[in-house]
């Protein structure tokens, strides 16, 4: 538990006395920004009271607010990246309000206004510029110049940002290295809920970056933040009427298409909204995407074994499994939200998400494992041997829906500043009644596979022959994860001056509510024919199909569906339900967050102090099931209750107009995933080998203390050189650990496998950004834009485990983190076309620890390289023709055990090519 240091309370009380000092005052000065071509509104711009040396940045609408100034004749100083510099005079009167609407002028911001790049890159720079904190944003216009279908495709053009992907698209977001559980993800201010059974991670593929207006991520936090944010935190903004002027709409239609798999998949996107008197704003918008595509797949699940003292010389191969990929997704999302100023001083909203993502997926597999000789070992290259083959299917449609509201506003009194939320948000993941795993077998001789990288089955004829194989099983399943949040906040603000300087003081409360629940219910068919099943009905010529066309190889025939539905239909399932299984990883697991903060800031001519403290408790009931030795279960419950103390202290130092300094320490956390302390507990004896796998409701949670220093120079029209270094010290590591042979409860195991609390780990890296508008050189070379970032990290962290009641421990890098990510893209854009290359790389990173004493089975994803193009043509100033290219290299996916010459799995996707119209307003 962290507790605030004498660095921060100093500041919180200087900032406090400057509240006792405050002179009365009741003038208002408003205003607001835009630009004087289109009328669209310049956030991020910087409004500046020289007397006074107070700073206001203008909002997401343009709008800007000063409260509680002296009566005067002040000057006020307008900037904003890519434009002029505007000074004005205004006089402020008591108890009256000061209105300035400024029309900011360029020949640069006519230019960002027509072309779509250019002015993302200025409204995420003028954004970044103005934040207290360490900032990347990415605005609307970015998520669609890019060939990024979903928010975190989007993310991962963000300095220090990678992504996870699942069959070749984006899905969940790393920051600075650390995995997706270890950062947060809000919109529209509330925290989304994970419709996964053991993730706290949102997929923000499930949000298409049709509904999005910006997406910020703050890798440095405020106290007013939600604190379990070890990585970052990801905040997606919605549409607003109010983003811009007046009446507006935009729709594009799209077909895309597949090469590996030969299909074409359509989208329709569009959004509207207006402004009604100046007072009530809605926007609706909505995006249908069904894409039908596939992957080819060759994978060893890392069962190789390296005899003992040789490297990876003489390594044998215990398993590999052929894979293909049917998959069809279909992503529906509708957002609409409202606006109401009923006058000058307050702000009424309501923000509403519904997202529904369905994945139906067809895997055929063949699965070769071979036992050679006495000792039953794996296979040696360049040899073959009697194998046993295994043939199988899982066909399942899986239904994501995420559900969200969030009803506030904003009121601004004479002095204080008081915003409020309440909130709701649902997410649920269904796998109704679906075959996850129908599995005919054979014995099949002379089997054997081509290399140890990307590996081809060499098989007889008899391999391919579907005659040889038998049904042996069926299994069914039915599952369903909800996951419920509820949270109301309420927040204070306000300025004040103290002497010659000035500075804010902000505090808040905050509670929510989380239950998360999983239900699954298993089926196993298994000894049909002792169910009166005919031996020459279980044949796998009764189920075969077309055979796949697969790219790694020859792989035979598929399994179809439809007569493995017949067969078990014919069943009475309660004669085949496995009680164990259908109960062993049901959960409910209930958390209750109370949180207050307290933060202030003084600006000293070009420095900003920024200090505070953030408390947050935290209660957890879990409920599950405990099955025991003796082959009987009951559930179980735990409770568990946390607090922490979370300091923070922000320094900005403004070198001048274009230079910039940032200095932070922050502490924040992270609460373990819910596979982690799933209360779950299962143990069985196999042949006197007792073995058992339980999760940890006891855990603590992840503490870190993070140290971050940039400096950043923003060009005097469009572009960034910036610096940056950080740090984190983190404590409670969690990881996976074998406790068998510990004195005590599982001193007689052979296998205790669950979740503990580590030593300390560490992280730090470097990241670089620099992003330039050619401008300044001669035609045509003045239309080039590139925006390029490399972040270097490095890590560690202890991990240990029992061996014969003797503790032993590696160090090892952190899971998901790569040494390396850099980003990449140049594009040239004028009146007529707009031309992007884009690049995304990751190094090599740790997936898993597979055996705790041997580092030669750890599994590492290979590093990733993908390219995209973007080329547009603007036929109209409204209408825009386009064409992406994805993959264009078509880069597999490869993860690896030890070596990057041992497989564990390689996954091939092909290239997407996409054609589509946009019309635009303006």
């Amino acid at each position: 538990m962290k507790k605030p240091t004498k660095l921060s309370m100093l500041t919180l009380s200087l900032i406090a006395a400057g509240m006792t000092n405050v002179a009365v005052a009741a003038g208002k000065f408003e205003g607001n920004i835009r630009d004087i071509n289109s009328q669209q509104p310049l956030a991020g711009a910087i409004v500046s009271i020289k007397e006074l040396n107070q700073t206001q940045t203008a909002g997401r609408d343009g709008r800007f607010f000063f409260n509680g100034l002296k009566a005067g004749t002040y000057t006020v100083t307008i900037t904003y990246l890519g434009a002029a510099p505007q000074t004005k005079t205004i006089q402020v009167k008591d108890n009256r309000t000061t209105s300035l609407n400024i029309k900011l002028t360029s020949g640069e911001i006519e230019r960002i206004q027509v072309i779509g790049q250019s002015g993302s890159l200025s409204k995420s720079l003028n954004r970044q510029r103005s934040a207290d904190n360490l900032l990347s944003v990415i605005s609307s216009d970015v998520l669609g110049n890019f060939p990024d279908s979903n928010v975190s495709e989007a993310l991962q053009r963000v300095p220090g940002i990678s992504i996870e992907r699942d069959q070749g698209e984006g899905r969940f977001v790393r920051v600075r290295g650390l995995a997706p559980d270890f950062n947060s993800v809000s919109m529209n201010g509330t925290r989304l809920p994970a419709p996964e059974d053991d993730r706290r991670a949102v997929a923000l593929d499930v949000i298409p970056s049709d509904l999005v207006q910006s997406v910020e991520v703050s890798k440095t936090v405020t106290p007013d933040m939600d604190a379990d944010a070890l990585g970052g935190a990801v905040e997606v903004k919605s549409l607003s009427a109010f983003d811009r002027d007046g009446r507006f709409y935009n729709v594009s239609t799209e077909a895309s298409y597949n090469q590996l798999r030969d299909k074409a998949s359509p989208k329709i996107a569009f959004s509207f909204s207006d402004v009604i008197n100046d007072k009530f704003g809605f926007a609706i918008a909505a995006s249908w995407y069904k894409r039908k595509f596939g992957s080819d797949n060759v994978e060893t699940g890392g069962k190789w074994d390296f005899p003992e003292d040789t490297g990876y010389d003489n390594a044998v191969l215990e398993e590999i499994e052929a894979r293909s990929y049917d998959i069809t997704r279909e992503r529906l999302g509708i957002g609409a939200n409202f606006d109401y100023r009923p006058n000058d001083n307050n702000d009424l909203y309501l923000r509403t998400l519904y997202s529904q993502f369905d994945d139906v997926e067809s895997r055929y597999g063949s699965e070769v494992s071979w036992e050679v000789g006495d000792d039953e070992e794996g296979l040696p290259l360049g040899q073959r041997h009697e194998a046993e083959v295994k043939r199988s299917l899982k066909s399942r449609t899986e239904e994501q829906n995420i559900t969200s509201y969030a009803l506030g506003g904003k009121s601004r009194l004479t002095k204080w500043t008081i915003d409020y939320q309440v909130a709701y948000s649902e997410a649920s993941a269904a796998k109704p009644r679906h075959i996850d795993g129908a599995d005919f077998e054979a014995d099949i001789d002379n089997m054997g596979y081509s290399e140890t990288k990307i590996s081809r089955l060499i098989g007889p004829a008899a391999y391919y022959d579907t005659g040889e194989y038998e049904l042996k099983e069926i299994e069914v399943a039915d599952s369903k994860t909800t996951d419920e949040m509820t949270s109301a906040k309420l927040n204070f603000s306000r300025s004040f001056e103290l002497g010659s300087n000035s500075g804010g003081i902000k505090f808040g409360f905050k509670t929510s509510s989380r239950d998360k629940t999983n239900r699954e219910d298993i089926w196993k068919f298994e000894d049909l024919d002792e169910s009166g099943i005919n031996e020459d009905a279980l044949n796998m010529s009764k189920f075969a199909d077309e055979s796949i066309n697969y790219r790694l190889g020859q792989f035979g025939p598929r399994i179809n569906a439809a007569p493995v539905w017949d067969l078990v239909n014919k069943l009475n399932p309660d004669d085949f339900k496995d009680e164990v299984e259908s109960v062993i990883n049901d959960f409910d697991i209930k958390e209750k967050i109370n949180a207050g903060y307290l933060m202030g800031h003084m600006d000293f001519d070009q420095l900003r102090l920024l200090a505070g403290v953030r408390y947050e408790s935290m209660d957890r009931y879990s409920t599950g099931v405990e099955f025991k030795e003796d082959e009987t279960y009951s559930s179980s419950s735990f409770n568990k209750d946390e607090d922490h103390w979370l300091p923070a202290l922000h320094a900005k130092y403004n070198i001048n107009d274009s230079t910039i300094v940032r200095a932070a320490w922050t502490n924040t956390i992270t609460r373990p995933t819910f596979d982690q302390i799933a209360p779950g507990y299962f143990v069985e004896d196999d042949d006197g080998d007792i073995k058992a796998e339980f999760g940890n409701p006891n855990l603590e949670s992840l503490e870190s203390v993070n140290f971050d220093l940039s400096i950043e120079h923003y060009f005097d029209g469009i572009g960034l050189l910036s610096a940056g270094f950080f740090y984190k010290d983190i404590e409670n590591f969690i990881y996976q650990t074998d406790l068998a042979g510990q004195k005590g409860r599982f001193e007689k195991f052979d296998e205790a496998v669950t979740f503990a609390n580590g030593v300390d780990a560490e992280i730090k890296g470097l990241e670089l950004v620099y992003v330039q508008e050619f401008n300044f050189l001669p035609e045509p070379f003045s239309d080039m834009i590139l925006n390029t970032n490399v972040t270097y990290t490095d890590s560690e962290a202890t991990i240990d485990w029992f061996d014969d009641g003797e503790r032993m421990e590696r160090v090892i890098p952190l899971p998901s983190q790569s040494d390396l990510t850099a980003n990449f893209s140049l594009g040239y854009e004028n009146a007529y076309t707009s031309v992007w290359l884009s690049a995304a790389y990751k190094s090599e990173y740790l997936q898993e620890v597979s055996d705790f004493e041997d580092a030669r089975y750890d599994l590492y994803e290979d590093s990733h390289l993908q390219w995209d193009f973007v080329a547009k043509a603007h036929v109209t100033e409204q209408v825009t023709v386009y064409f992406k290219a994805i993959n264009i290299t078509d880069e597999p996916f490869y993860s690896y055990t030890g070596s990057r010459r041992f497989n564990n799995q390689y996954e091939a996707y092909g290239r997407t090519f996409q054609l589509g119209v946009q019309m635009v307003s303006f």
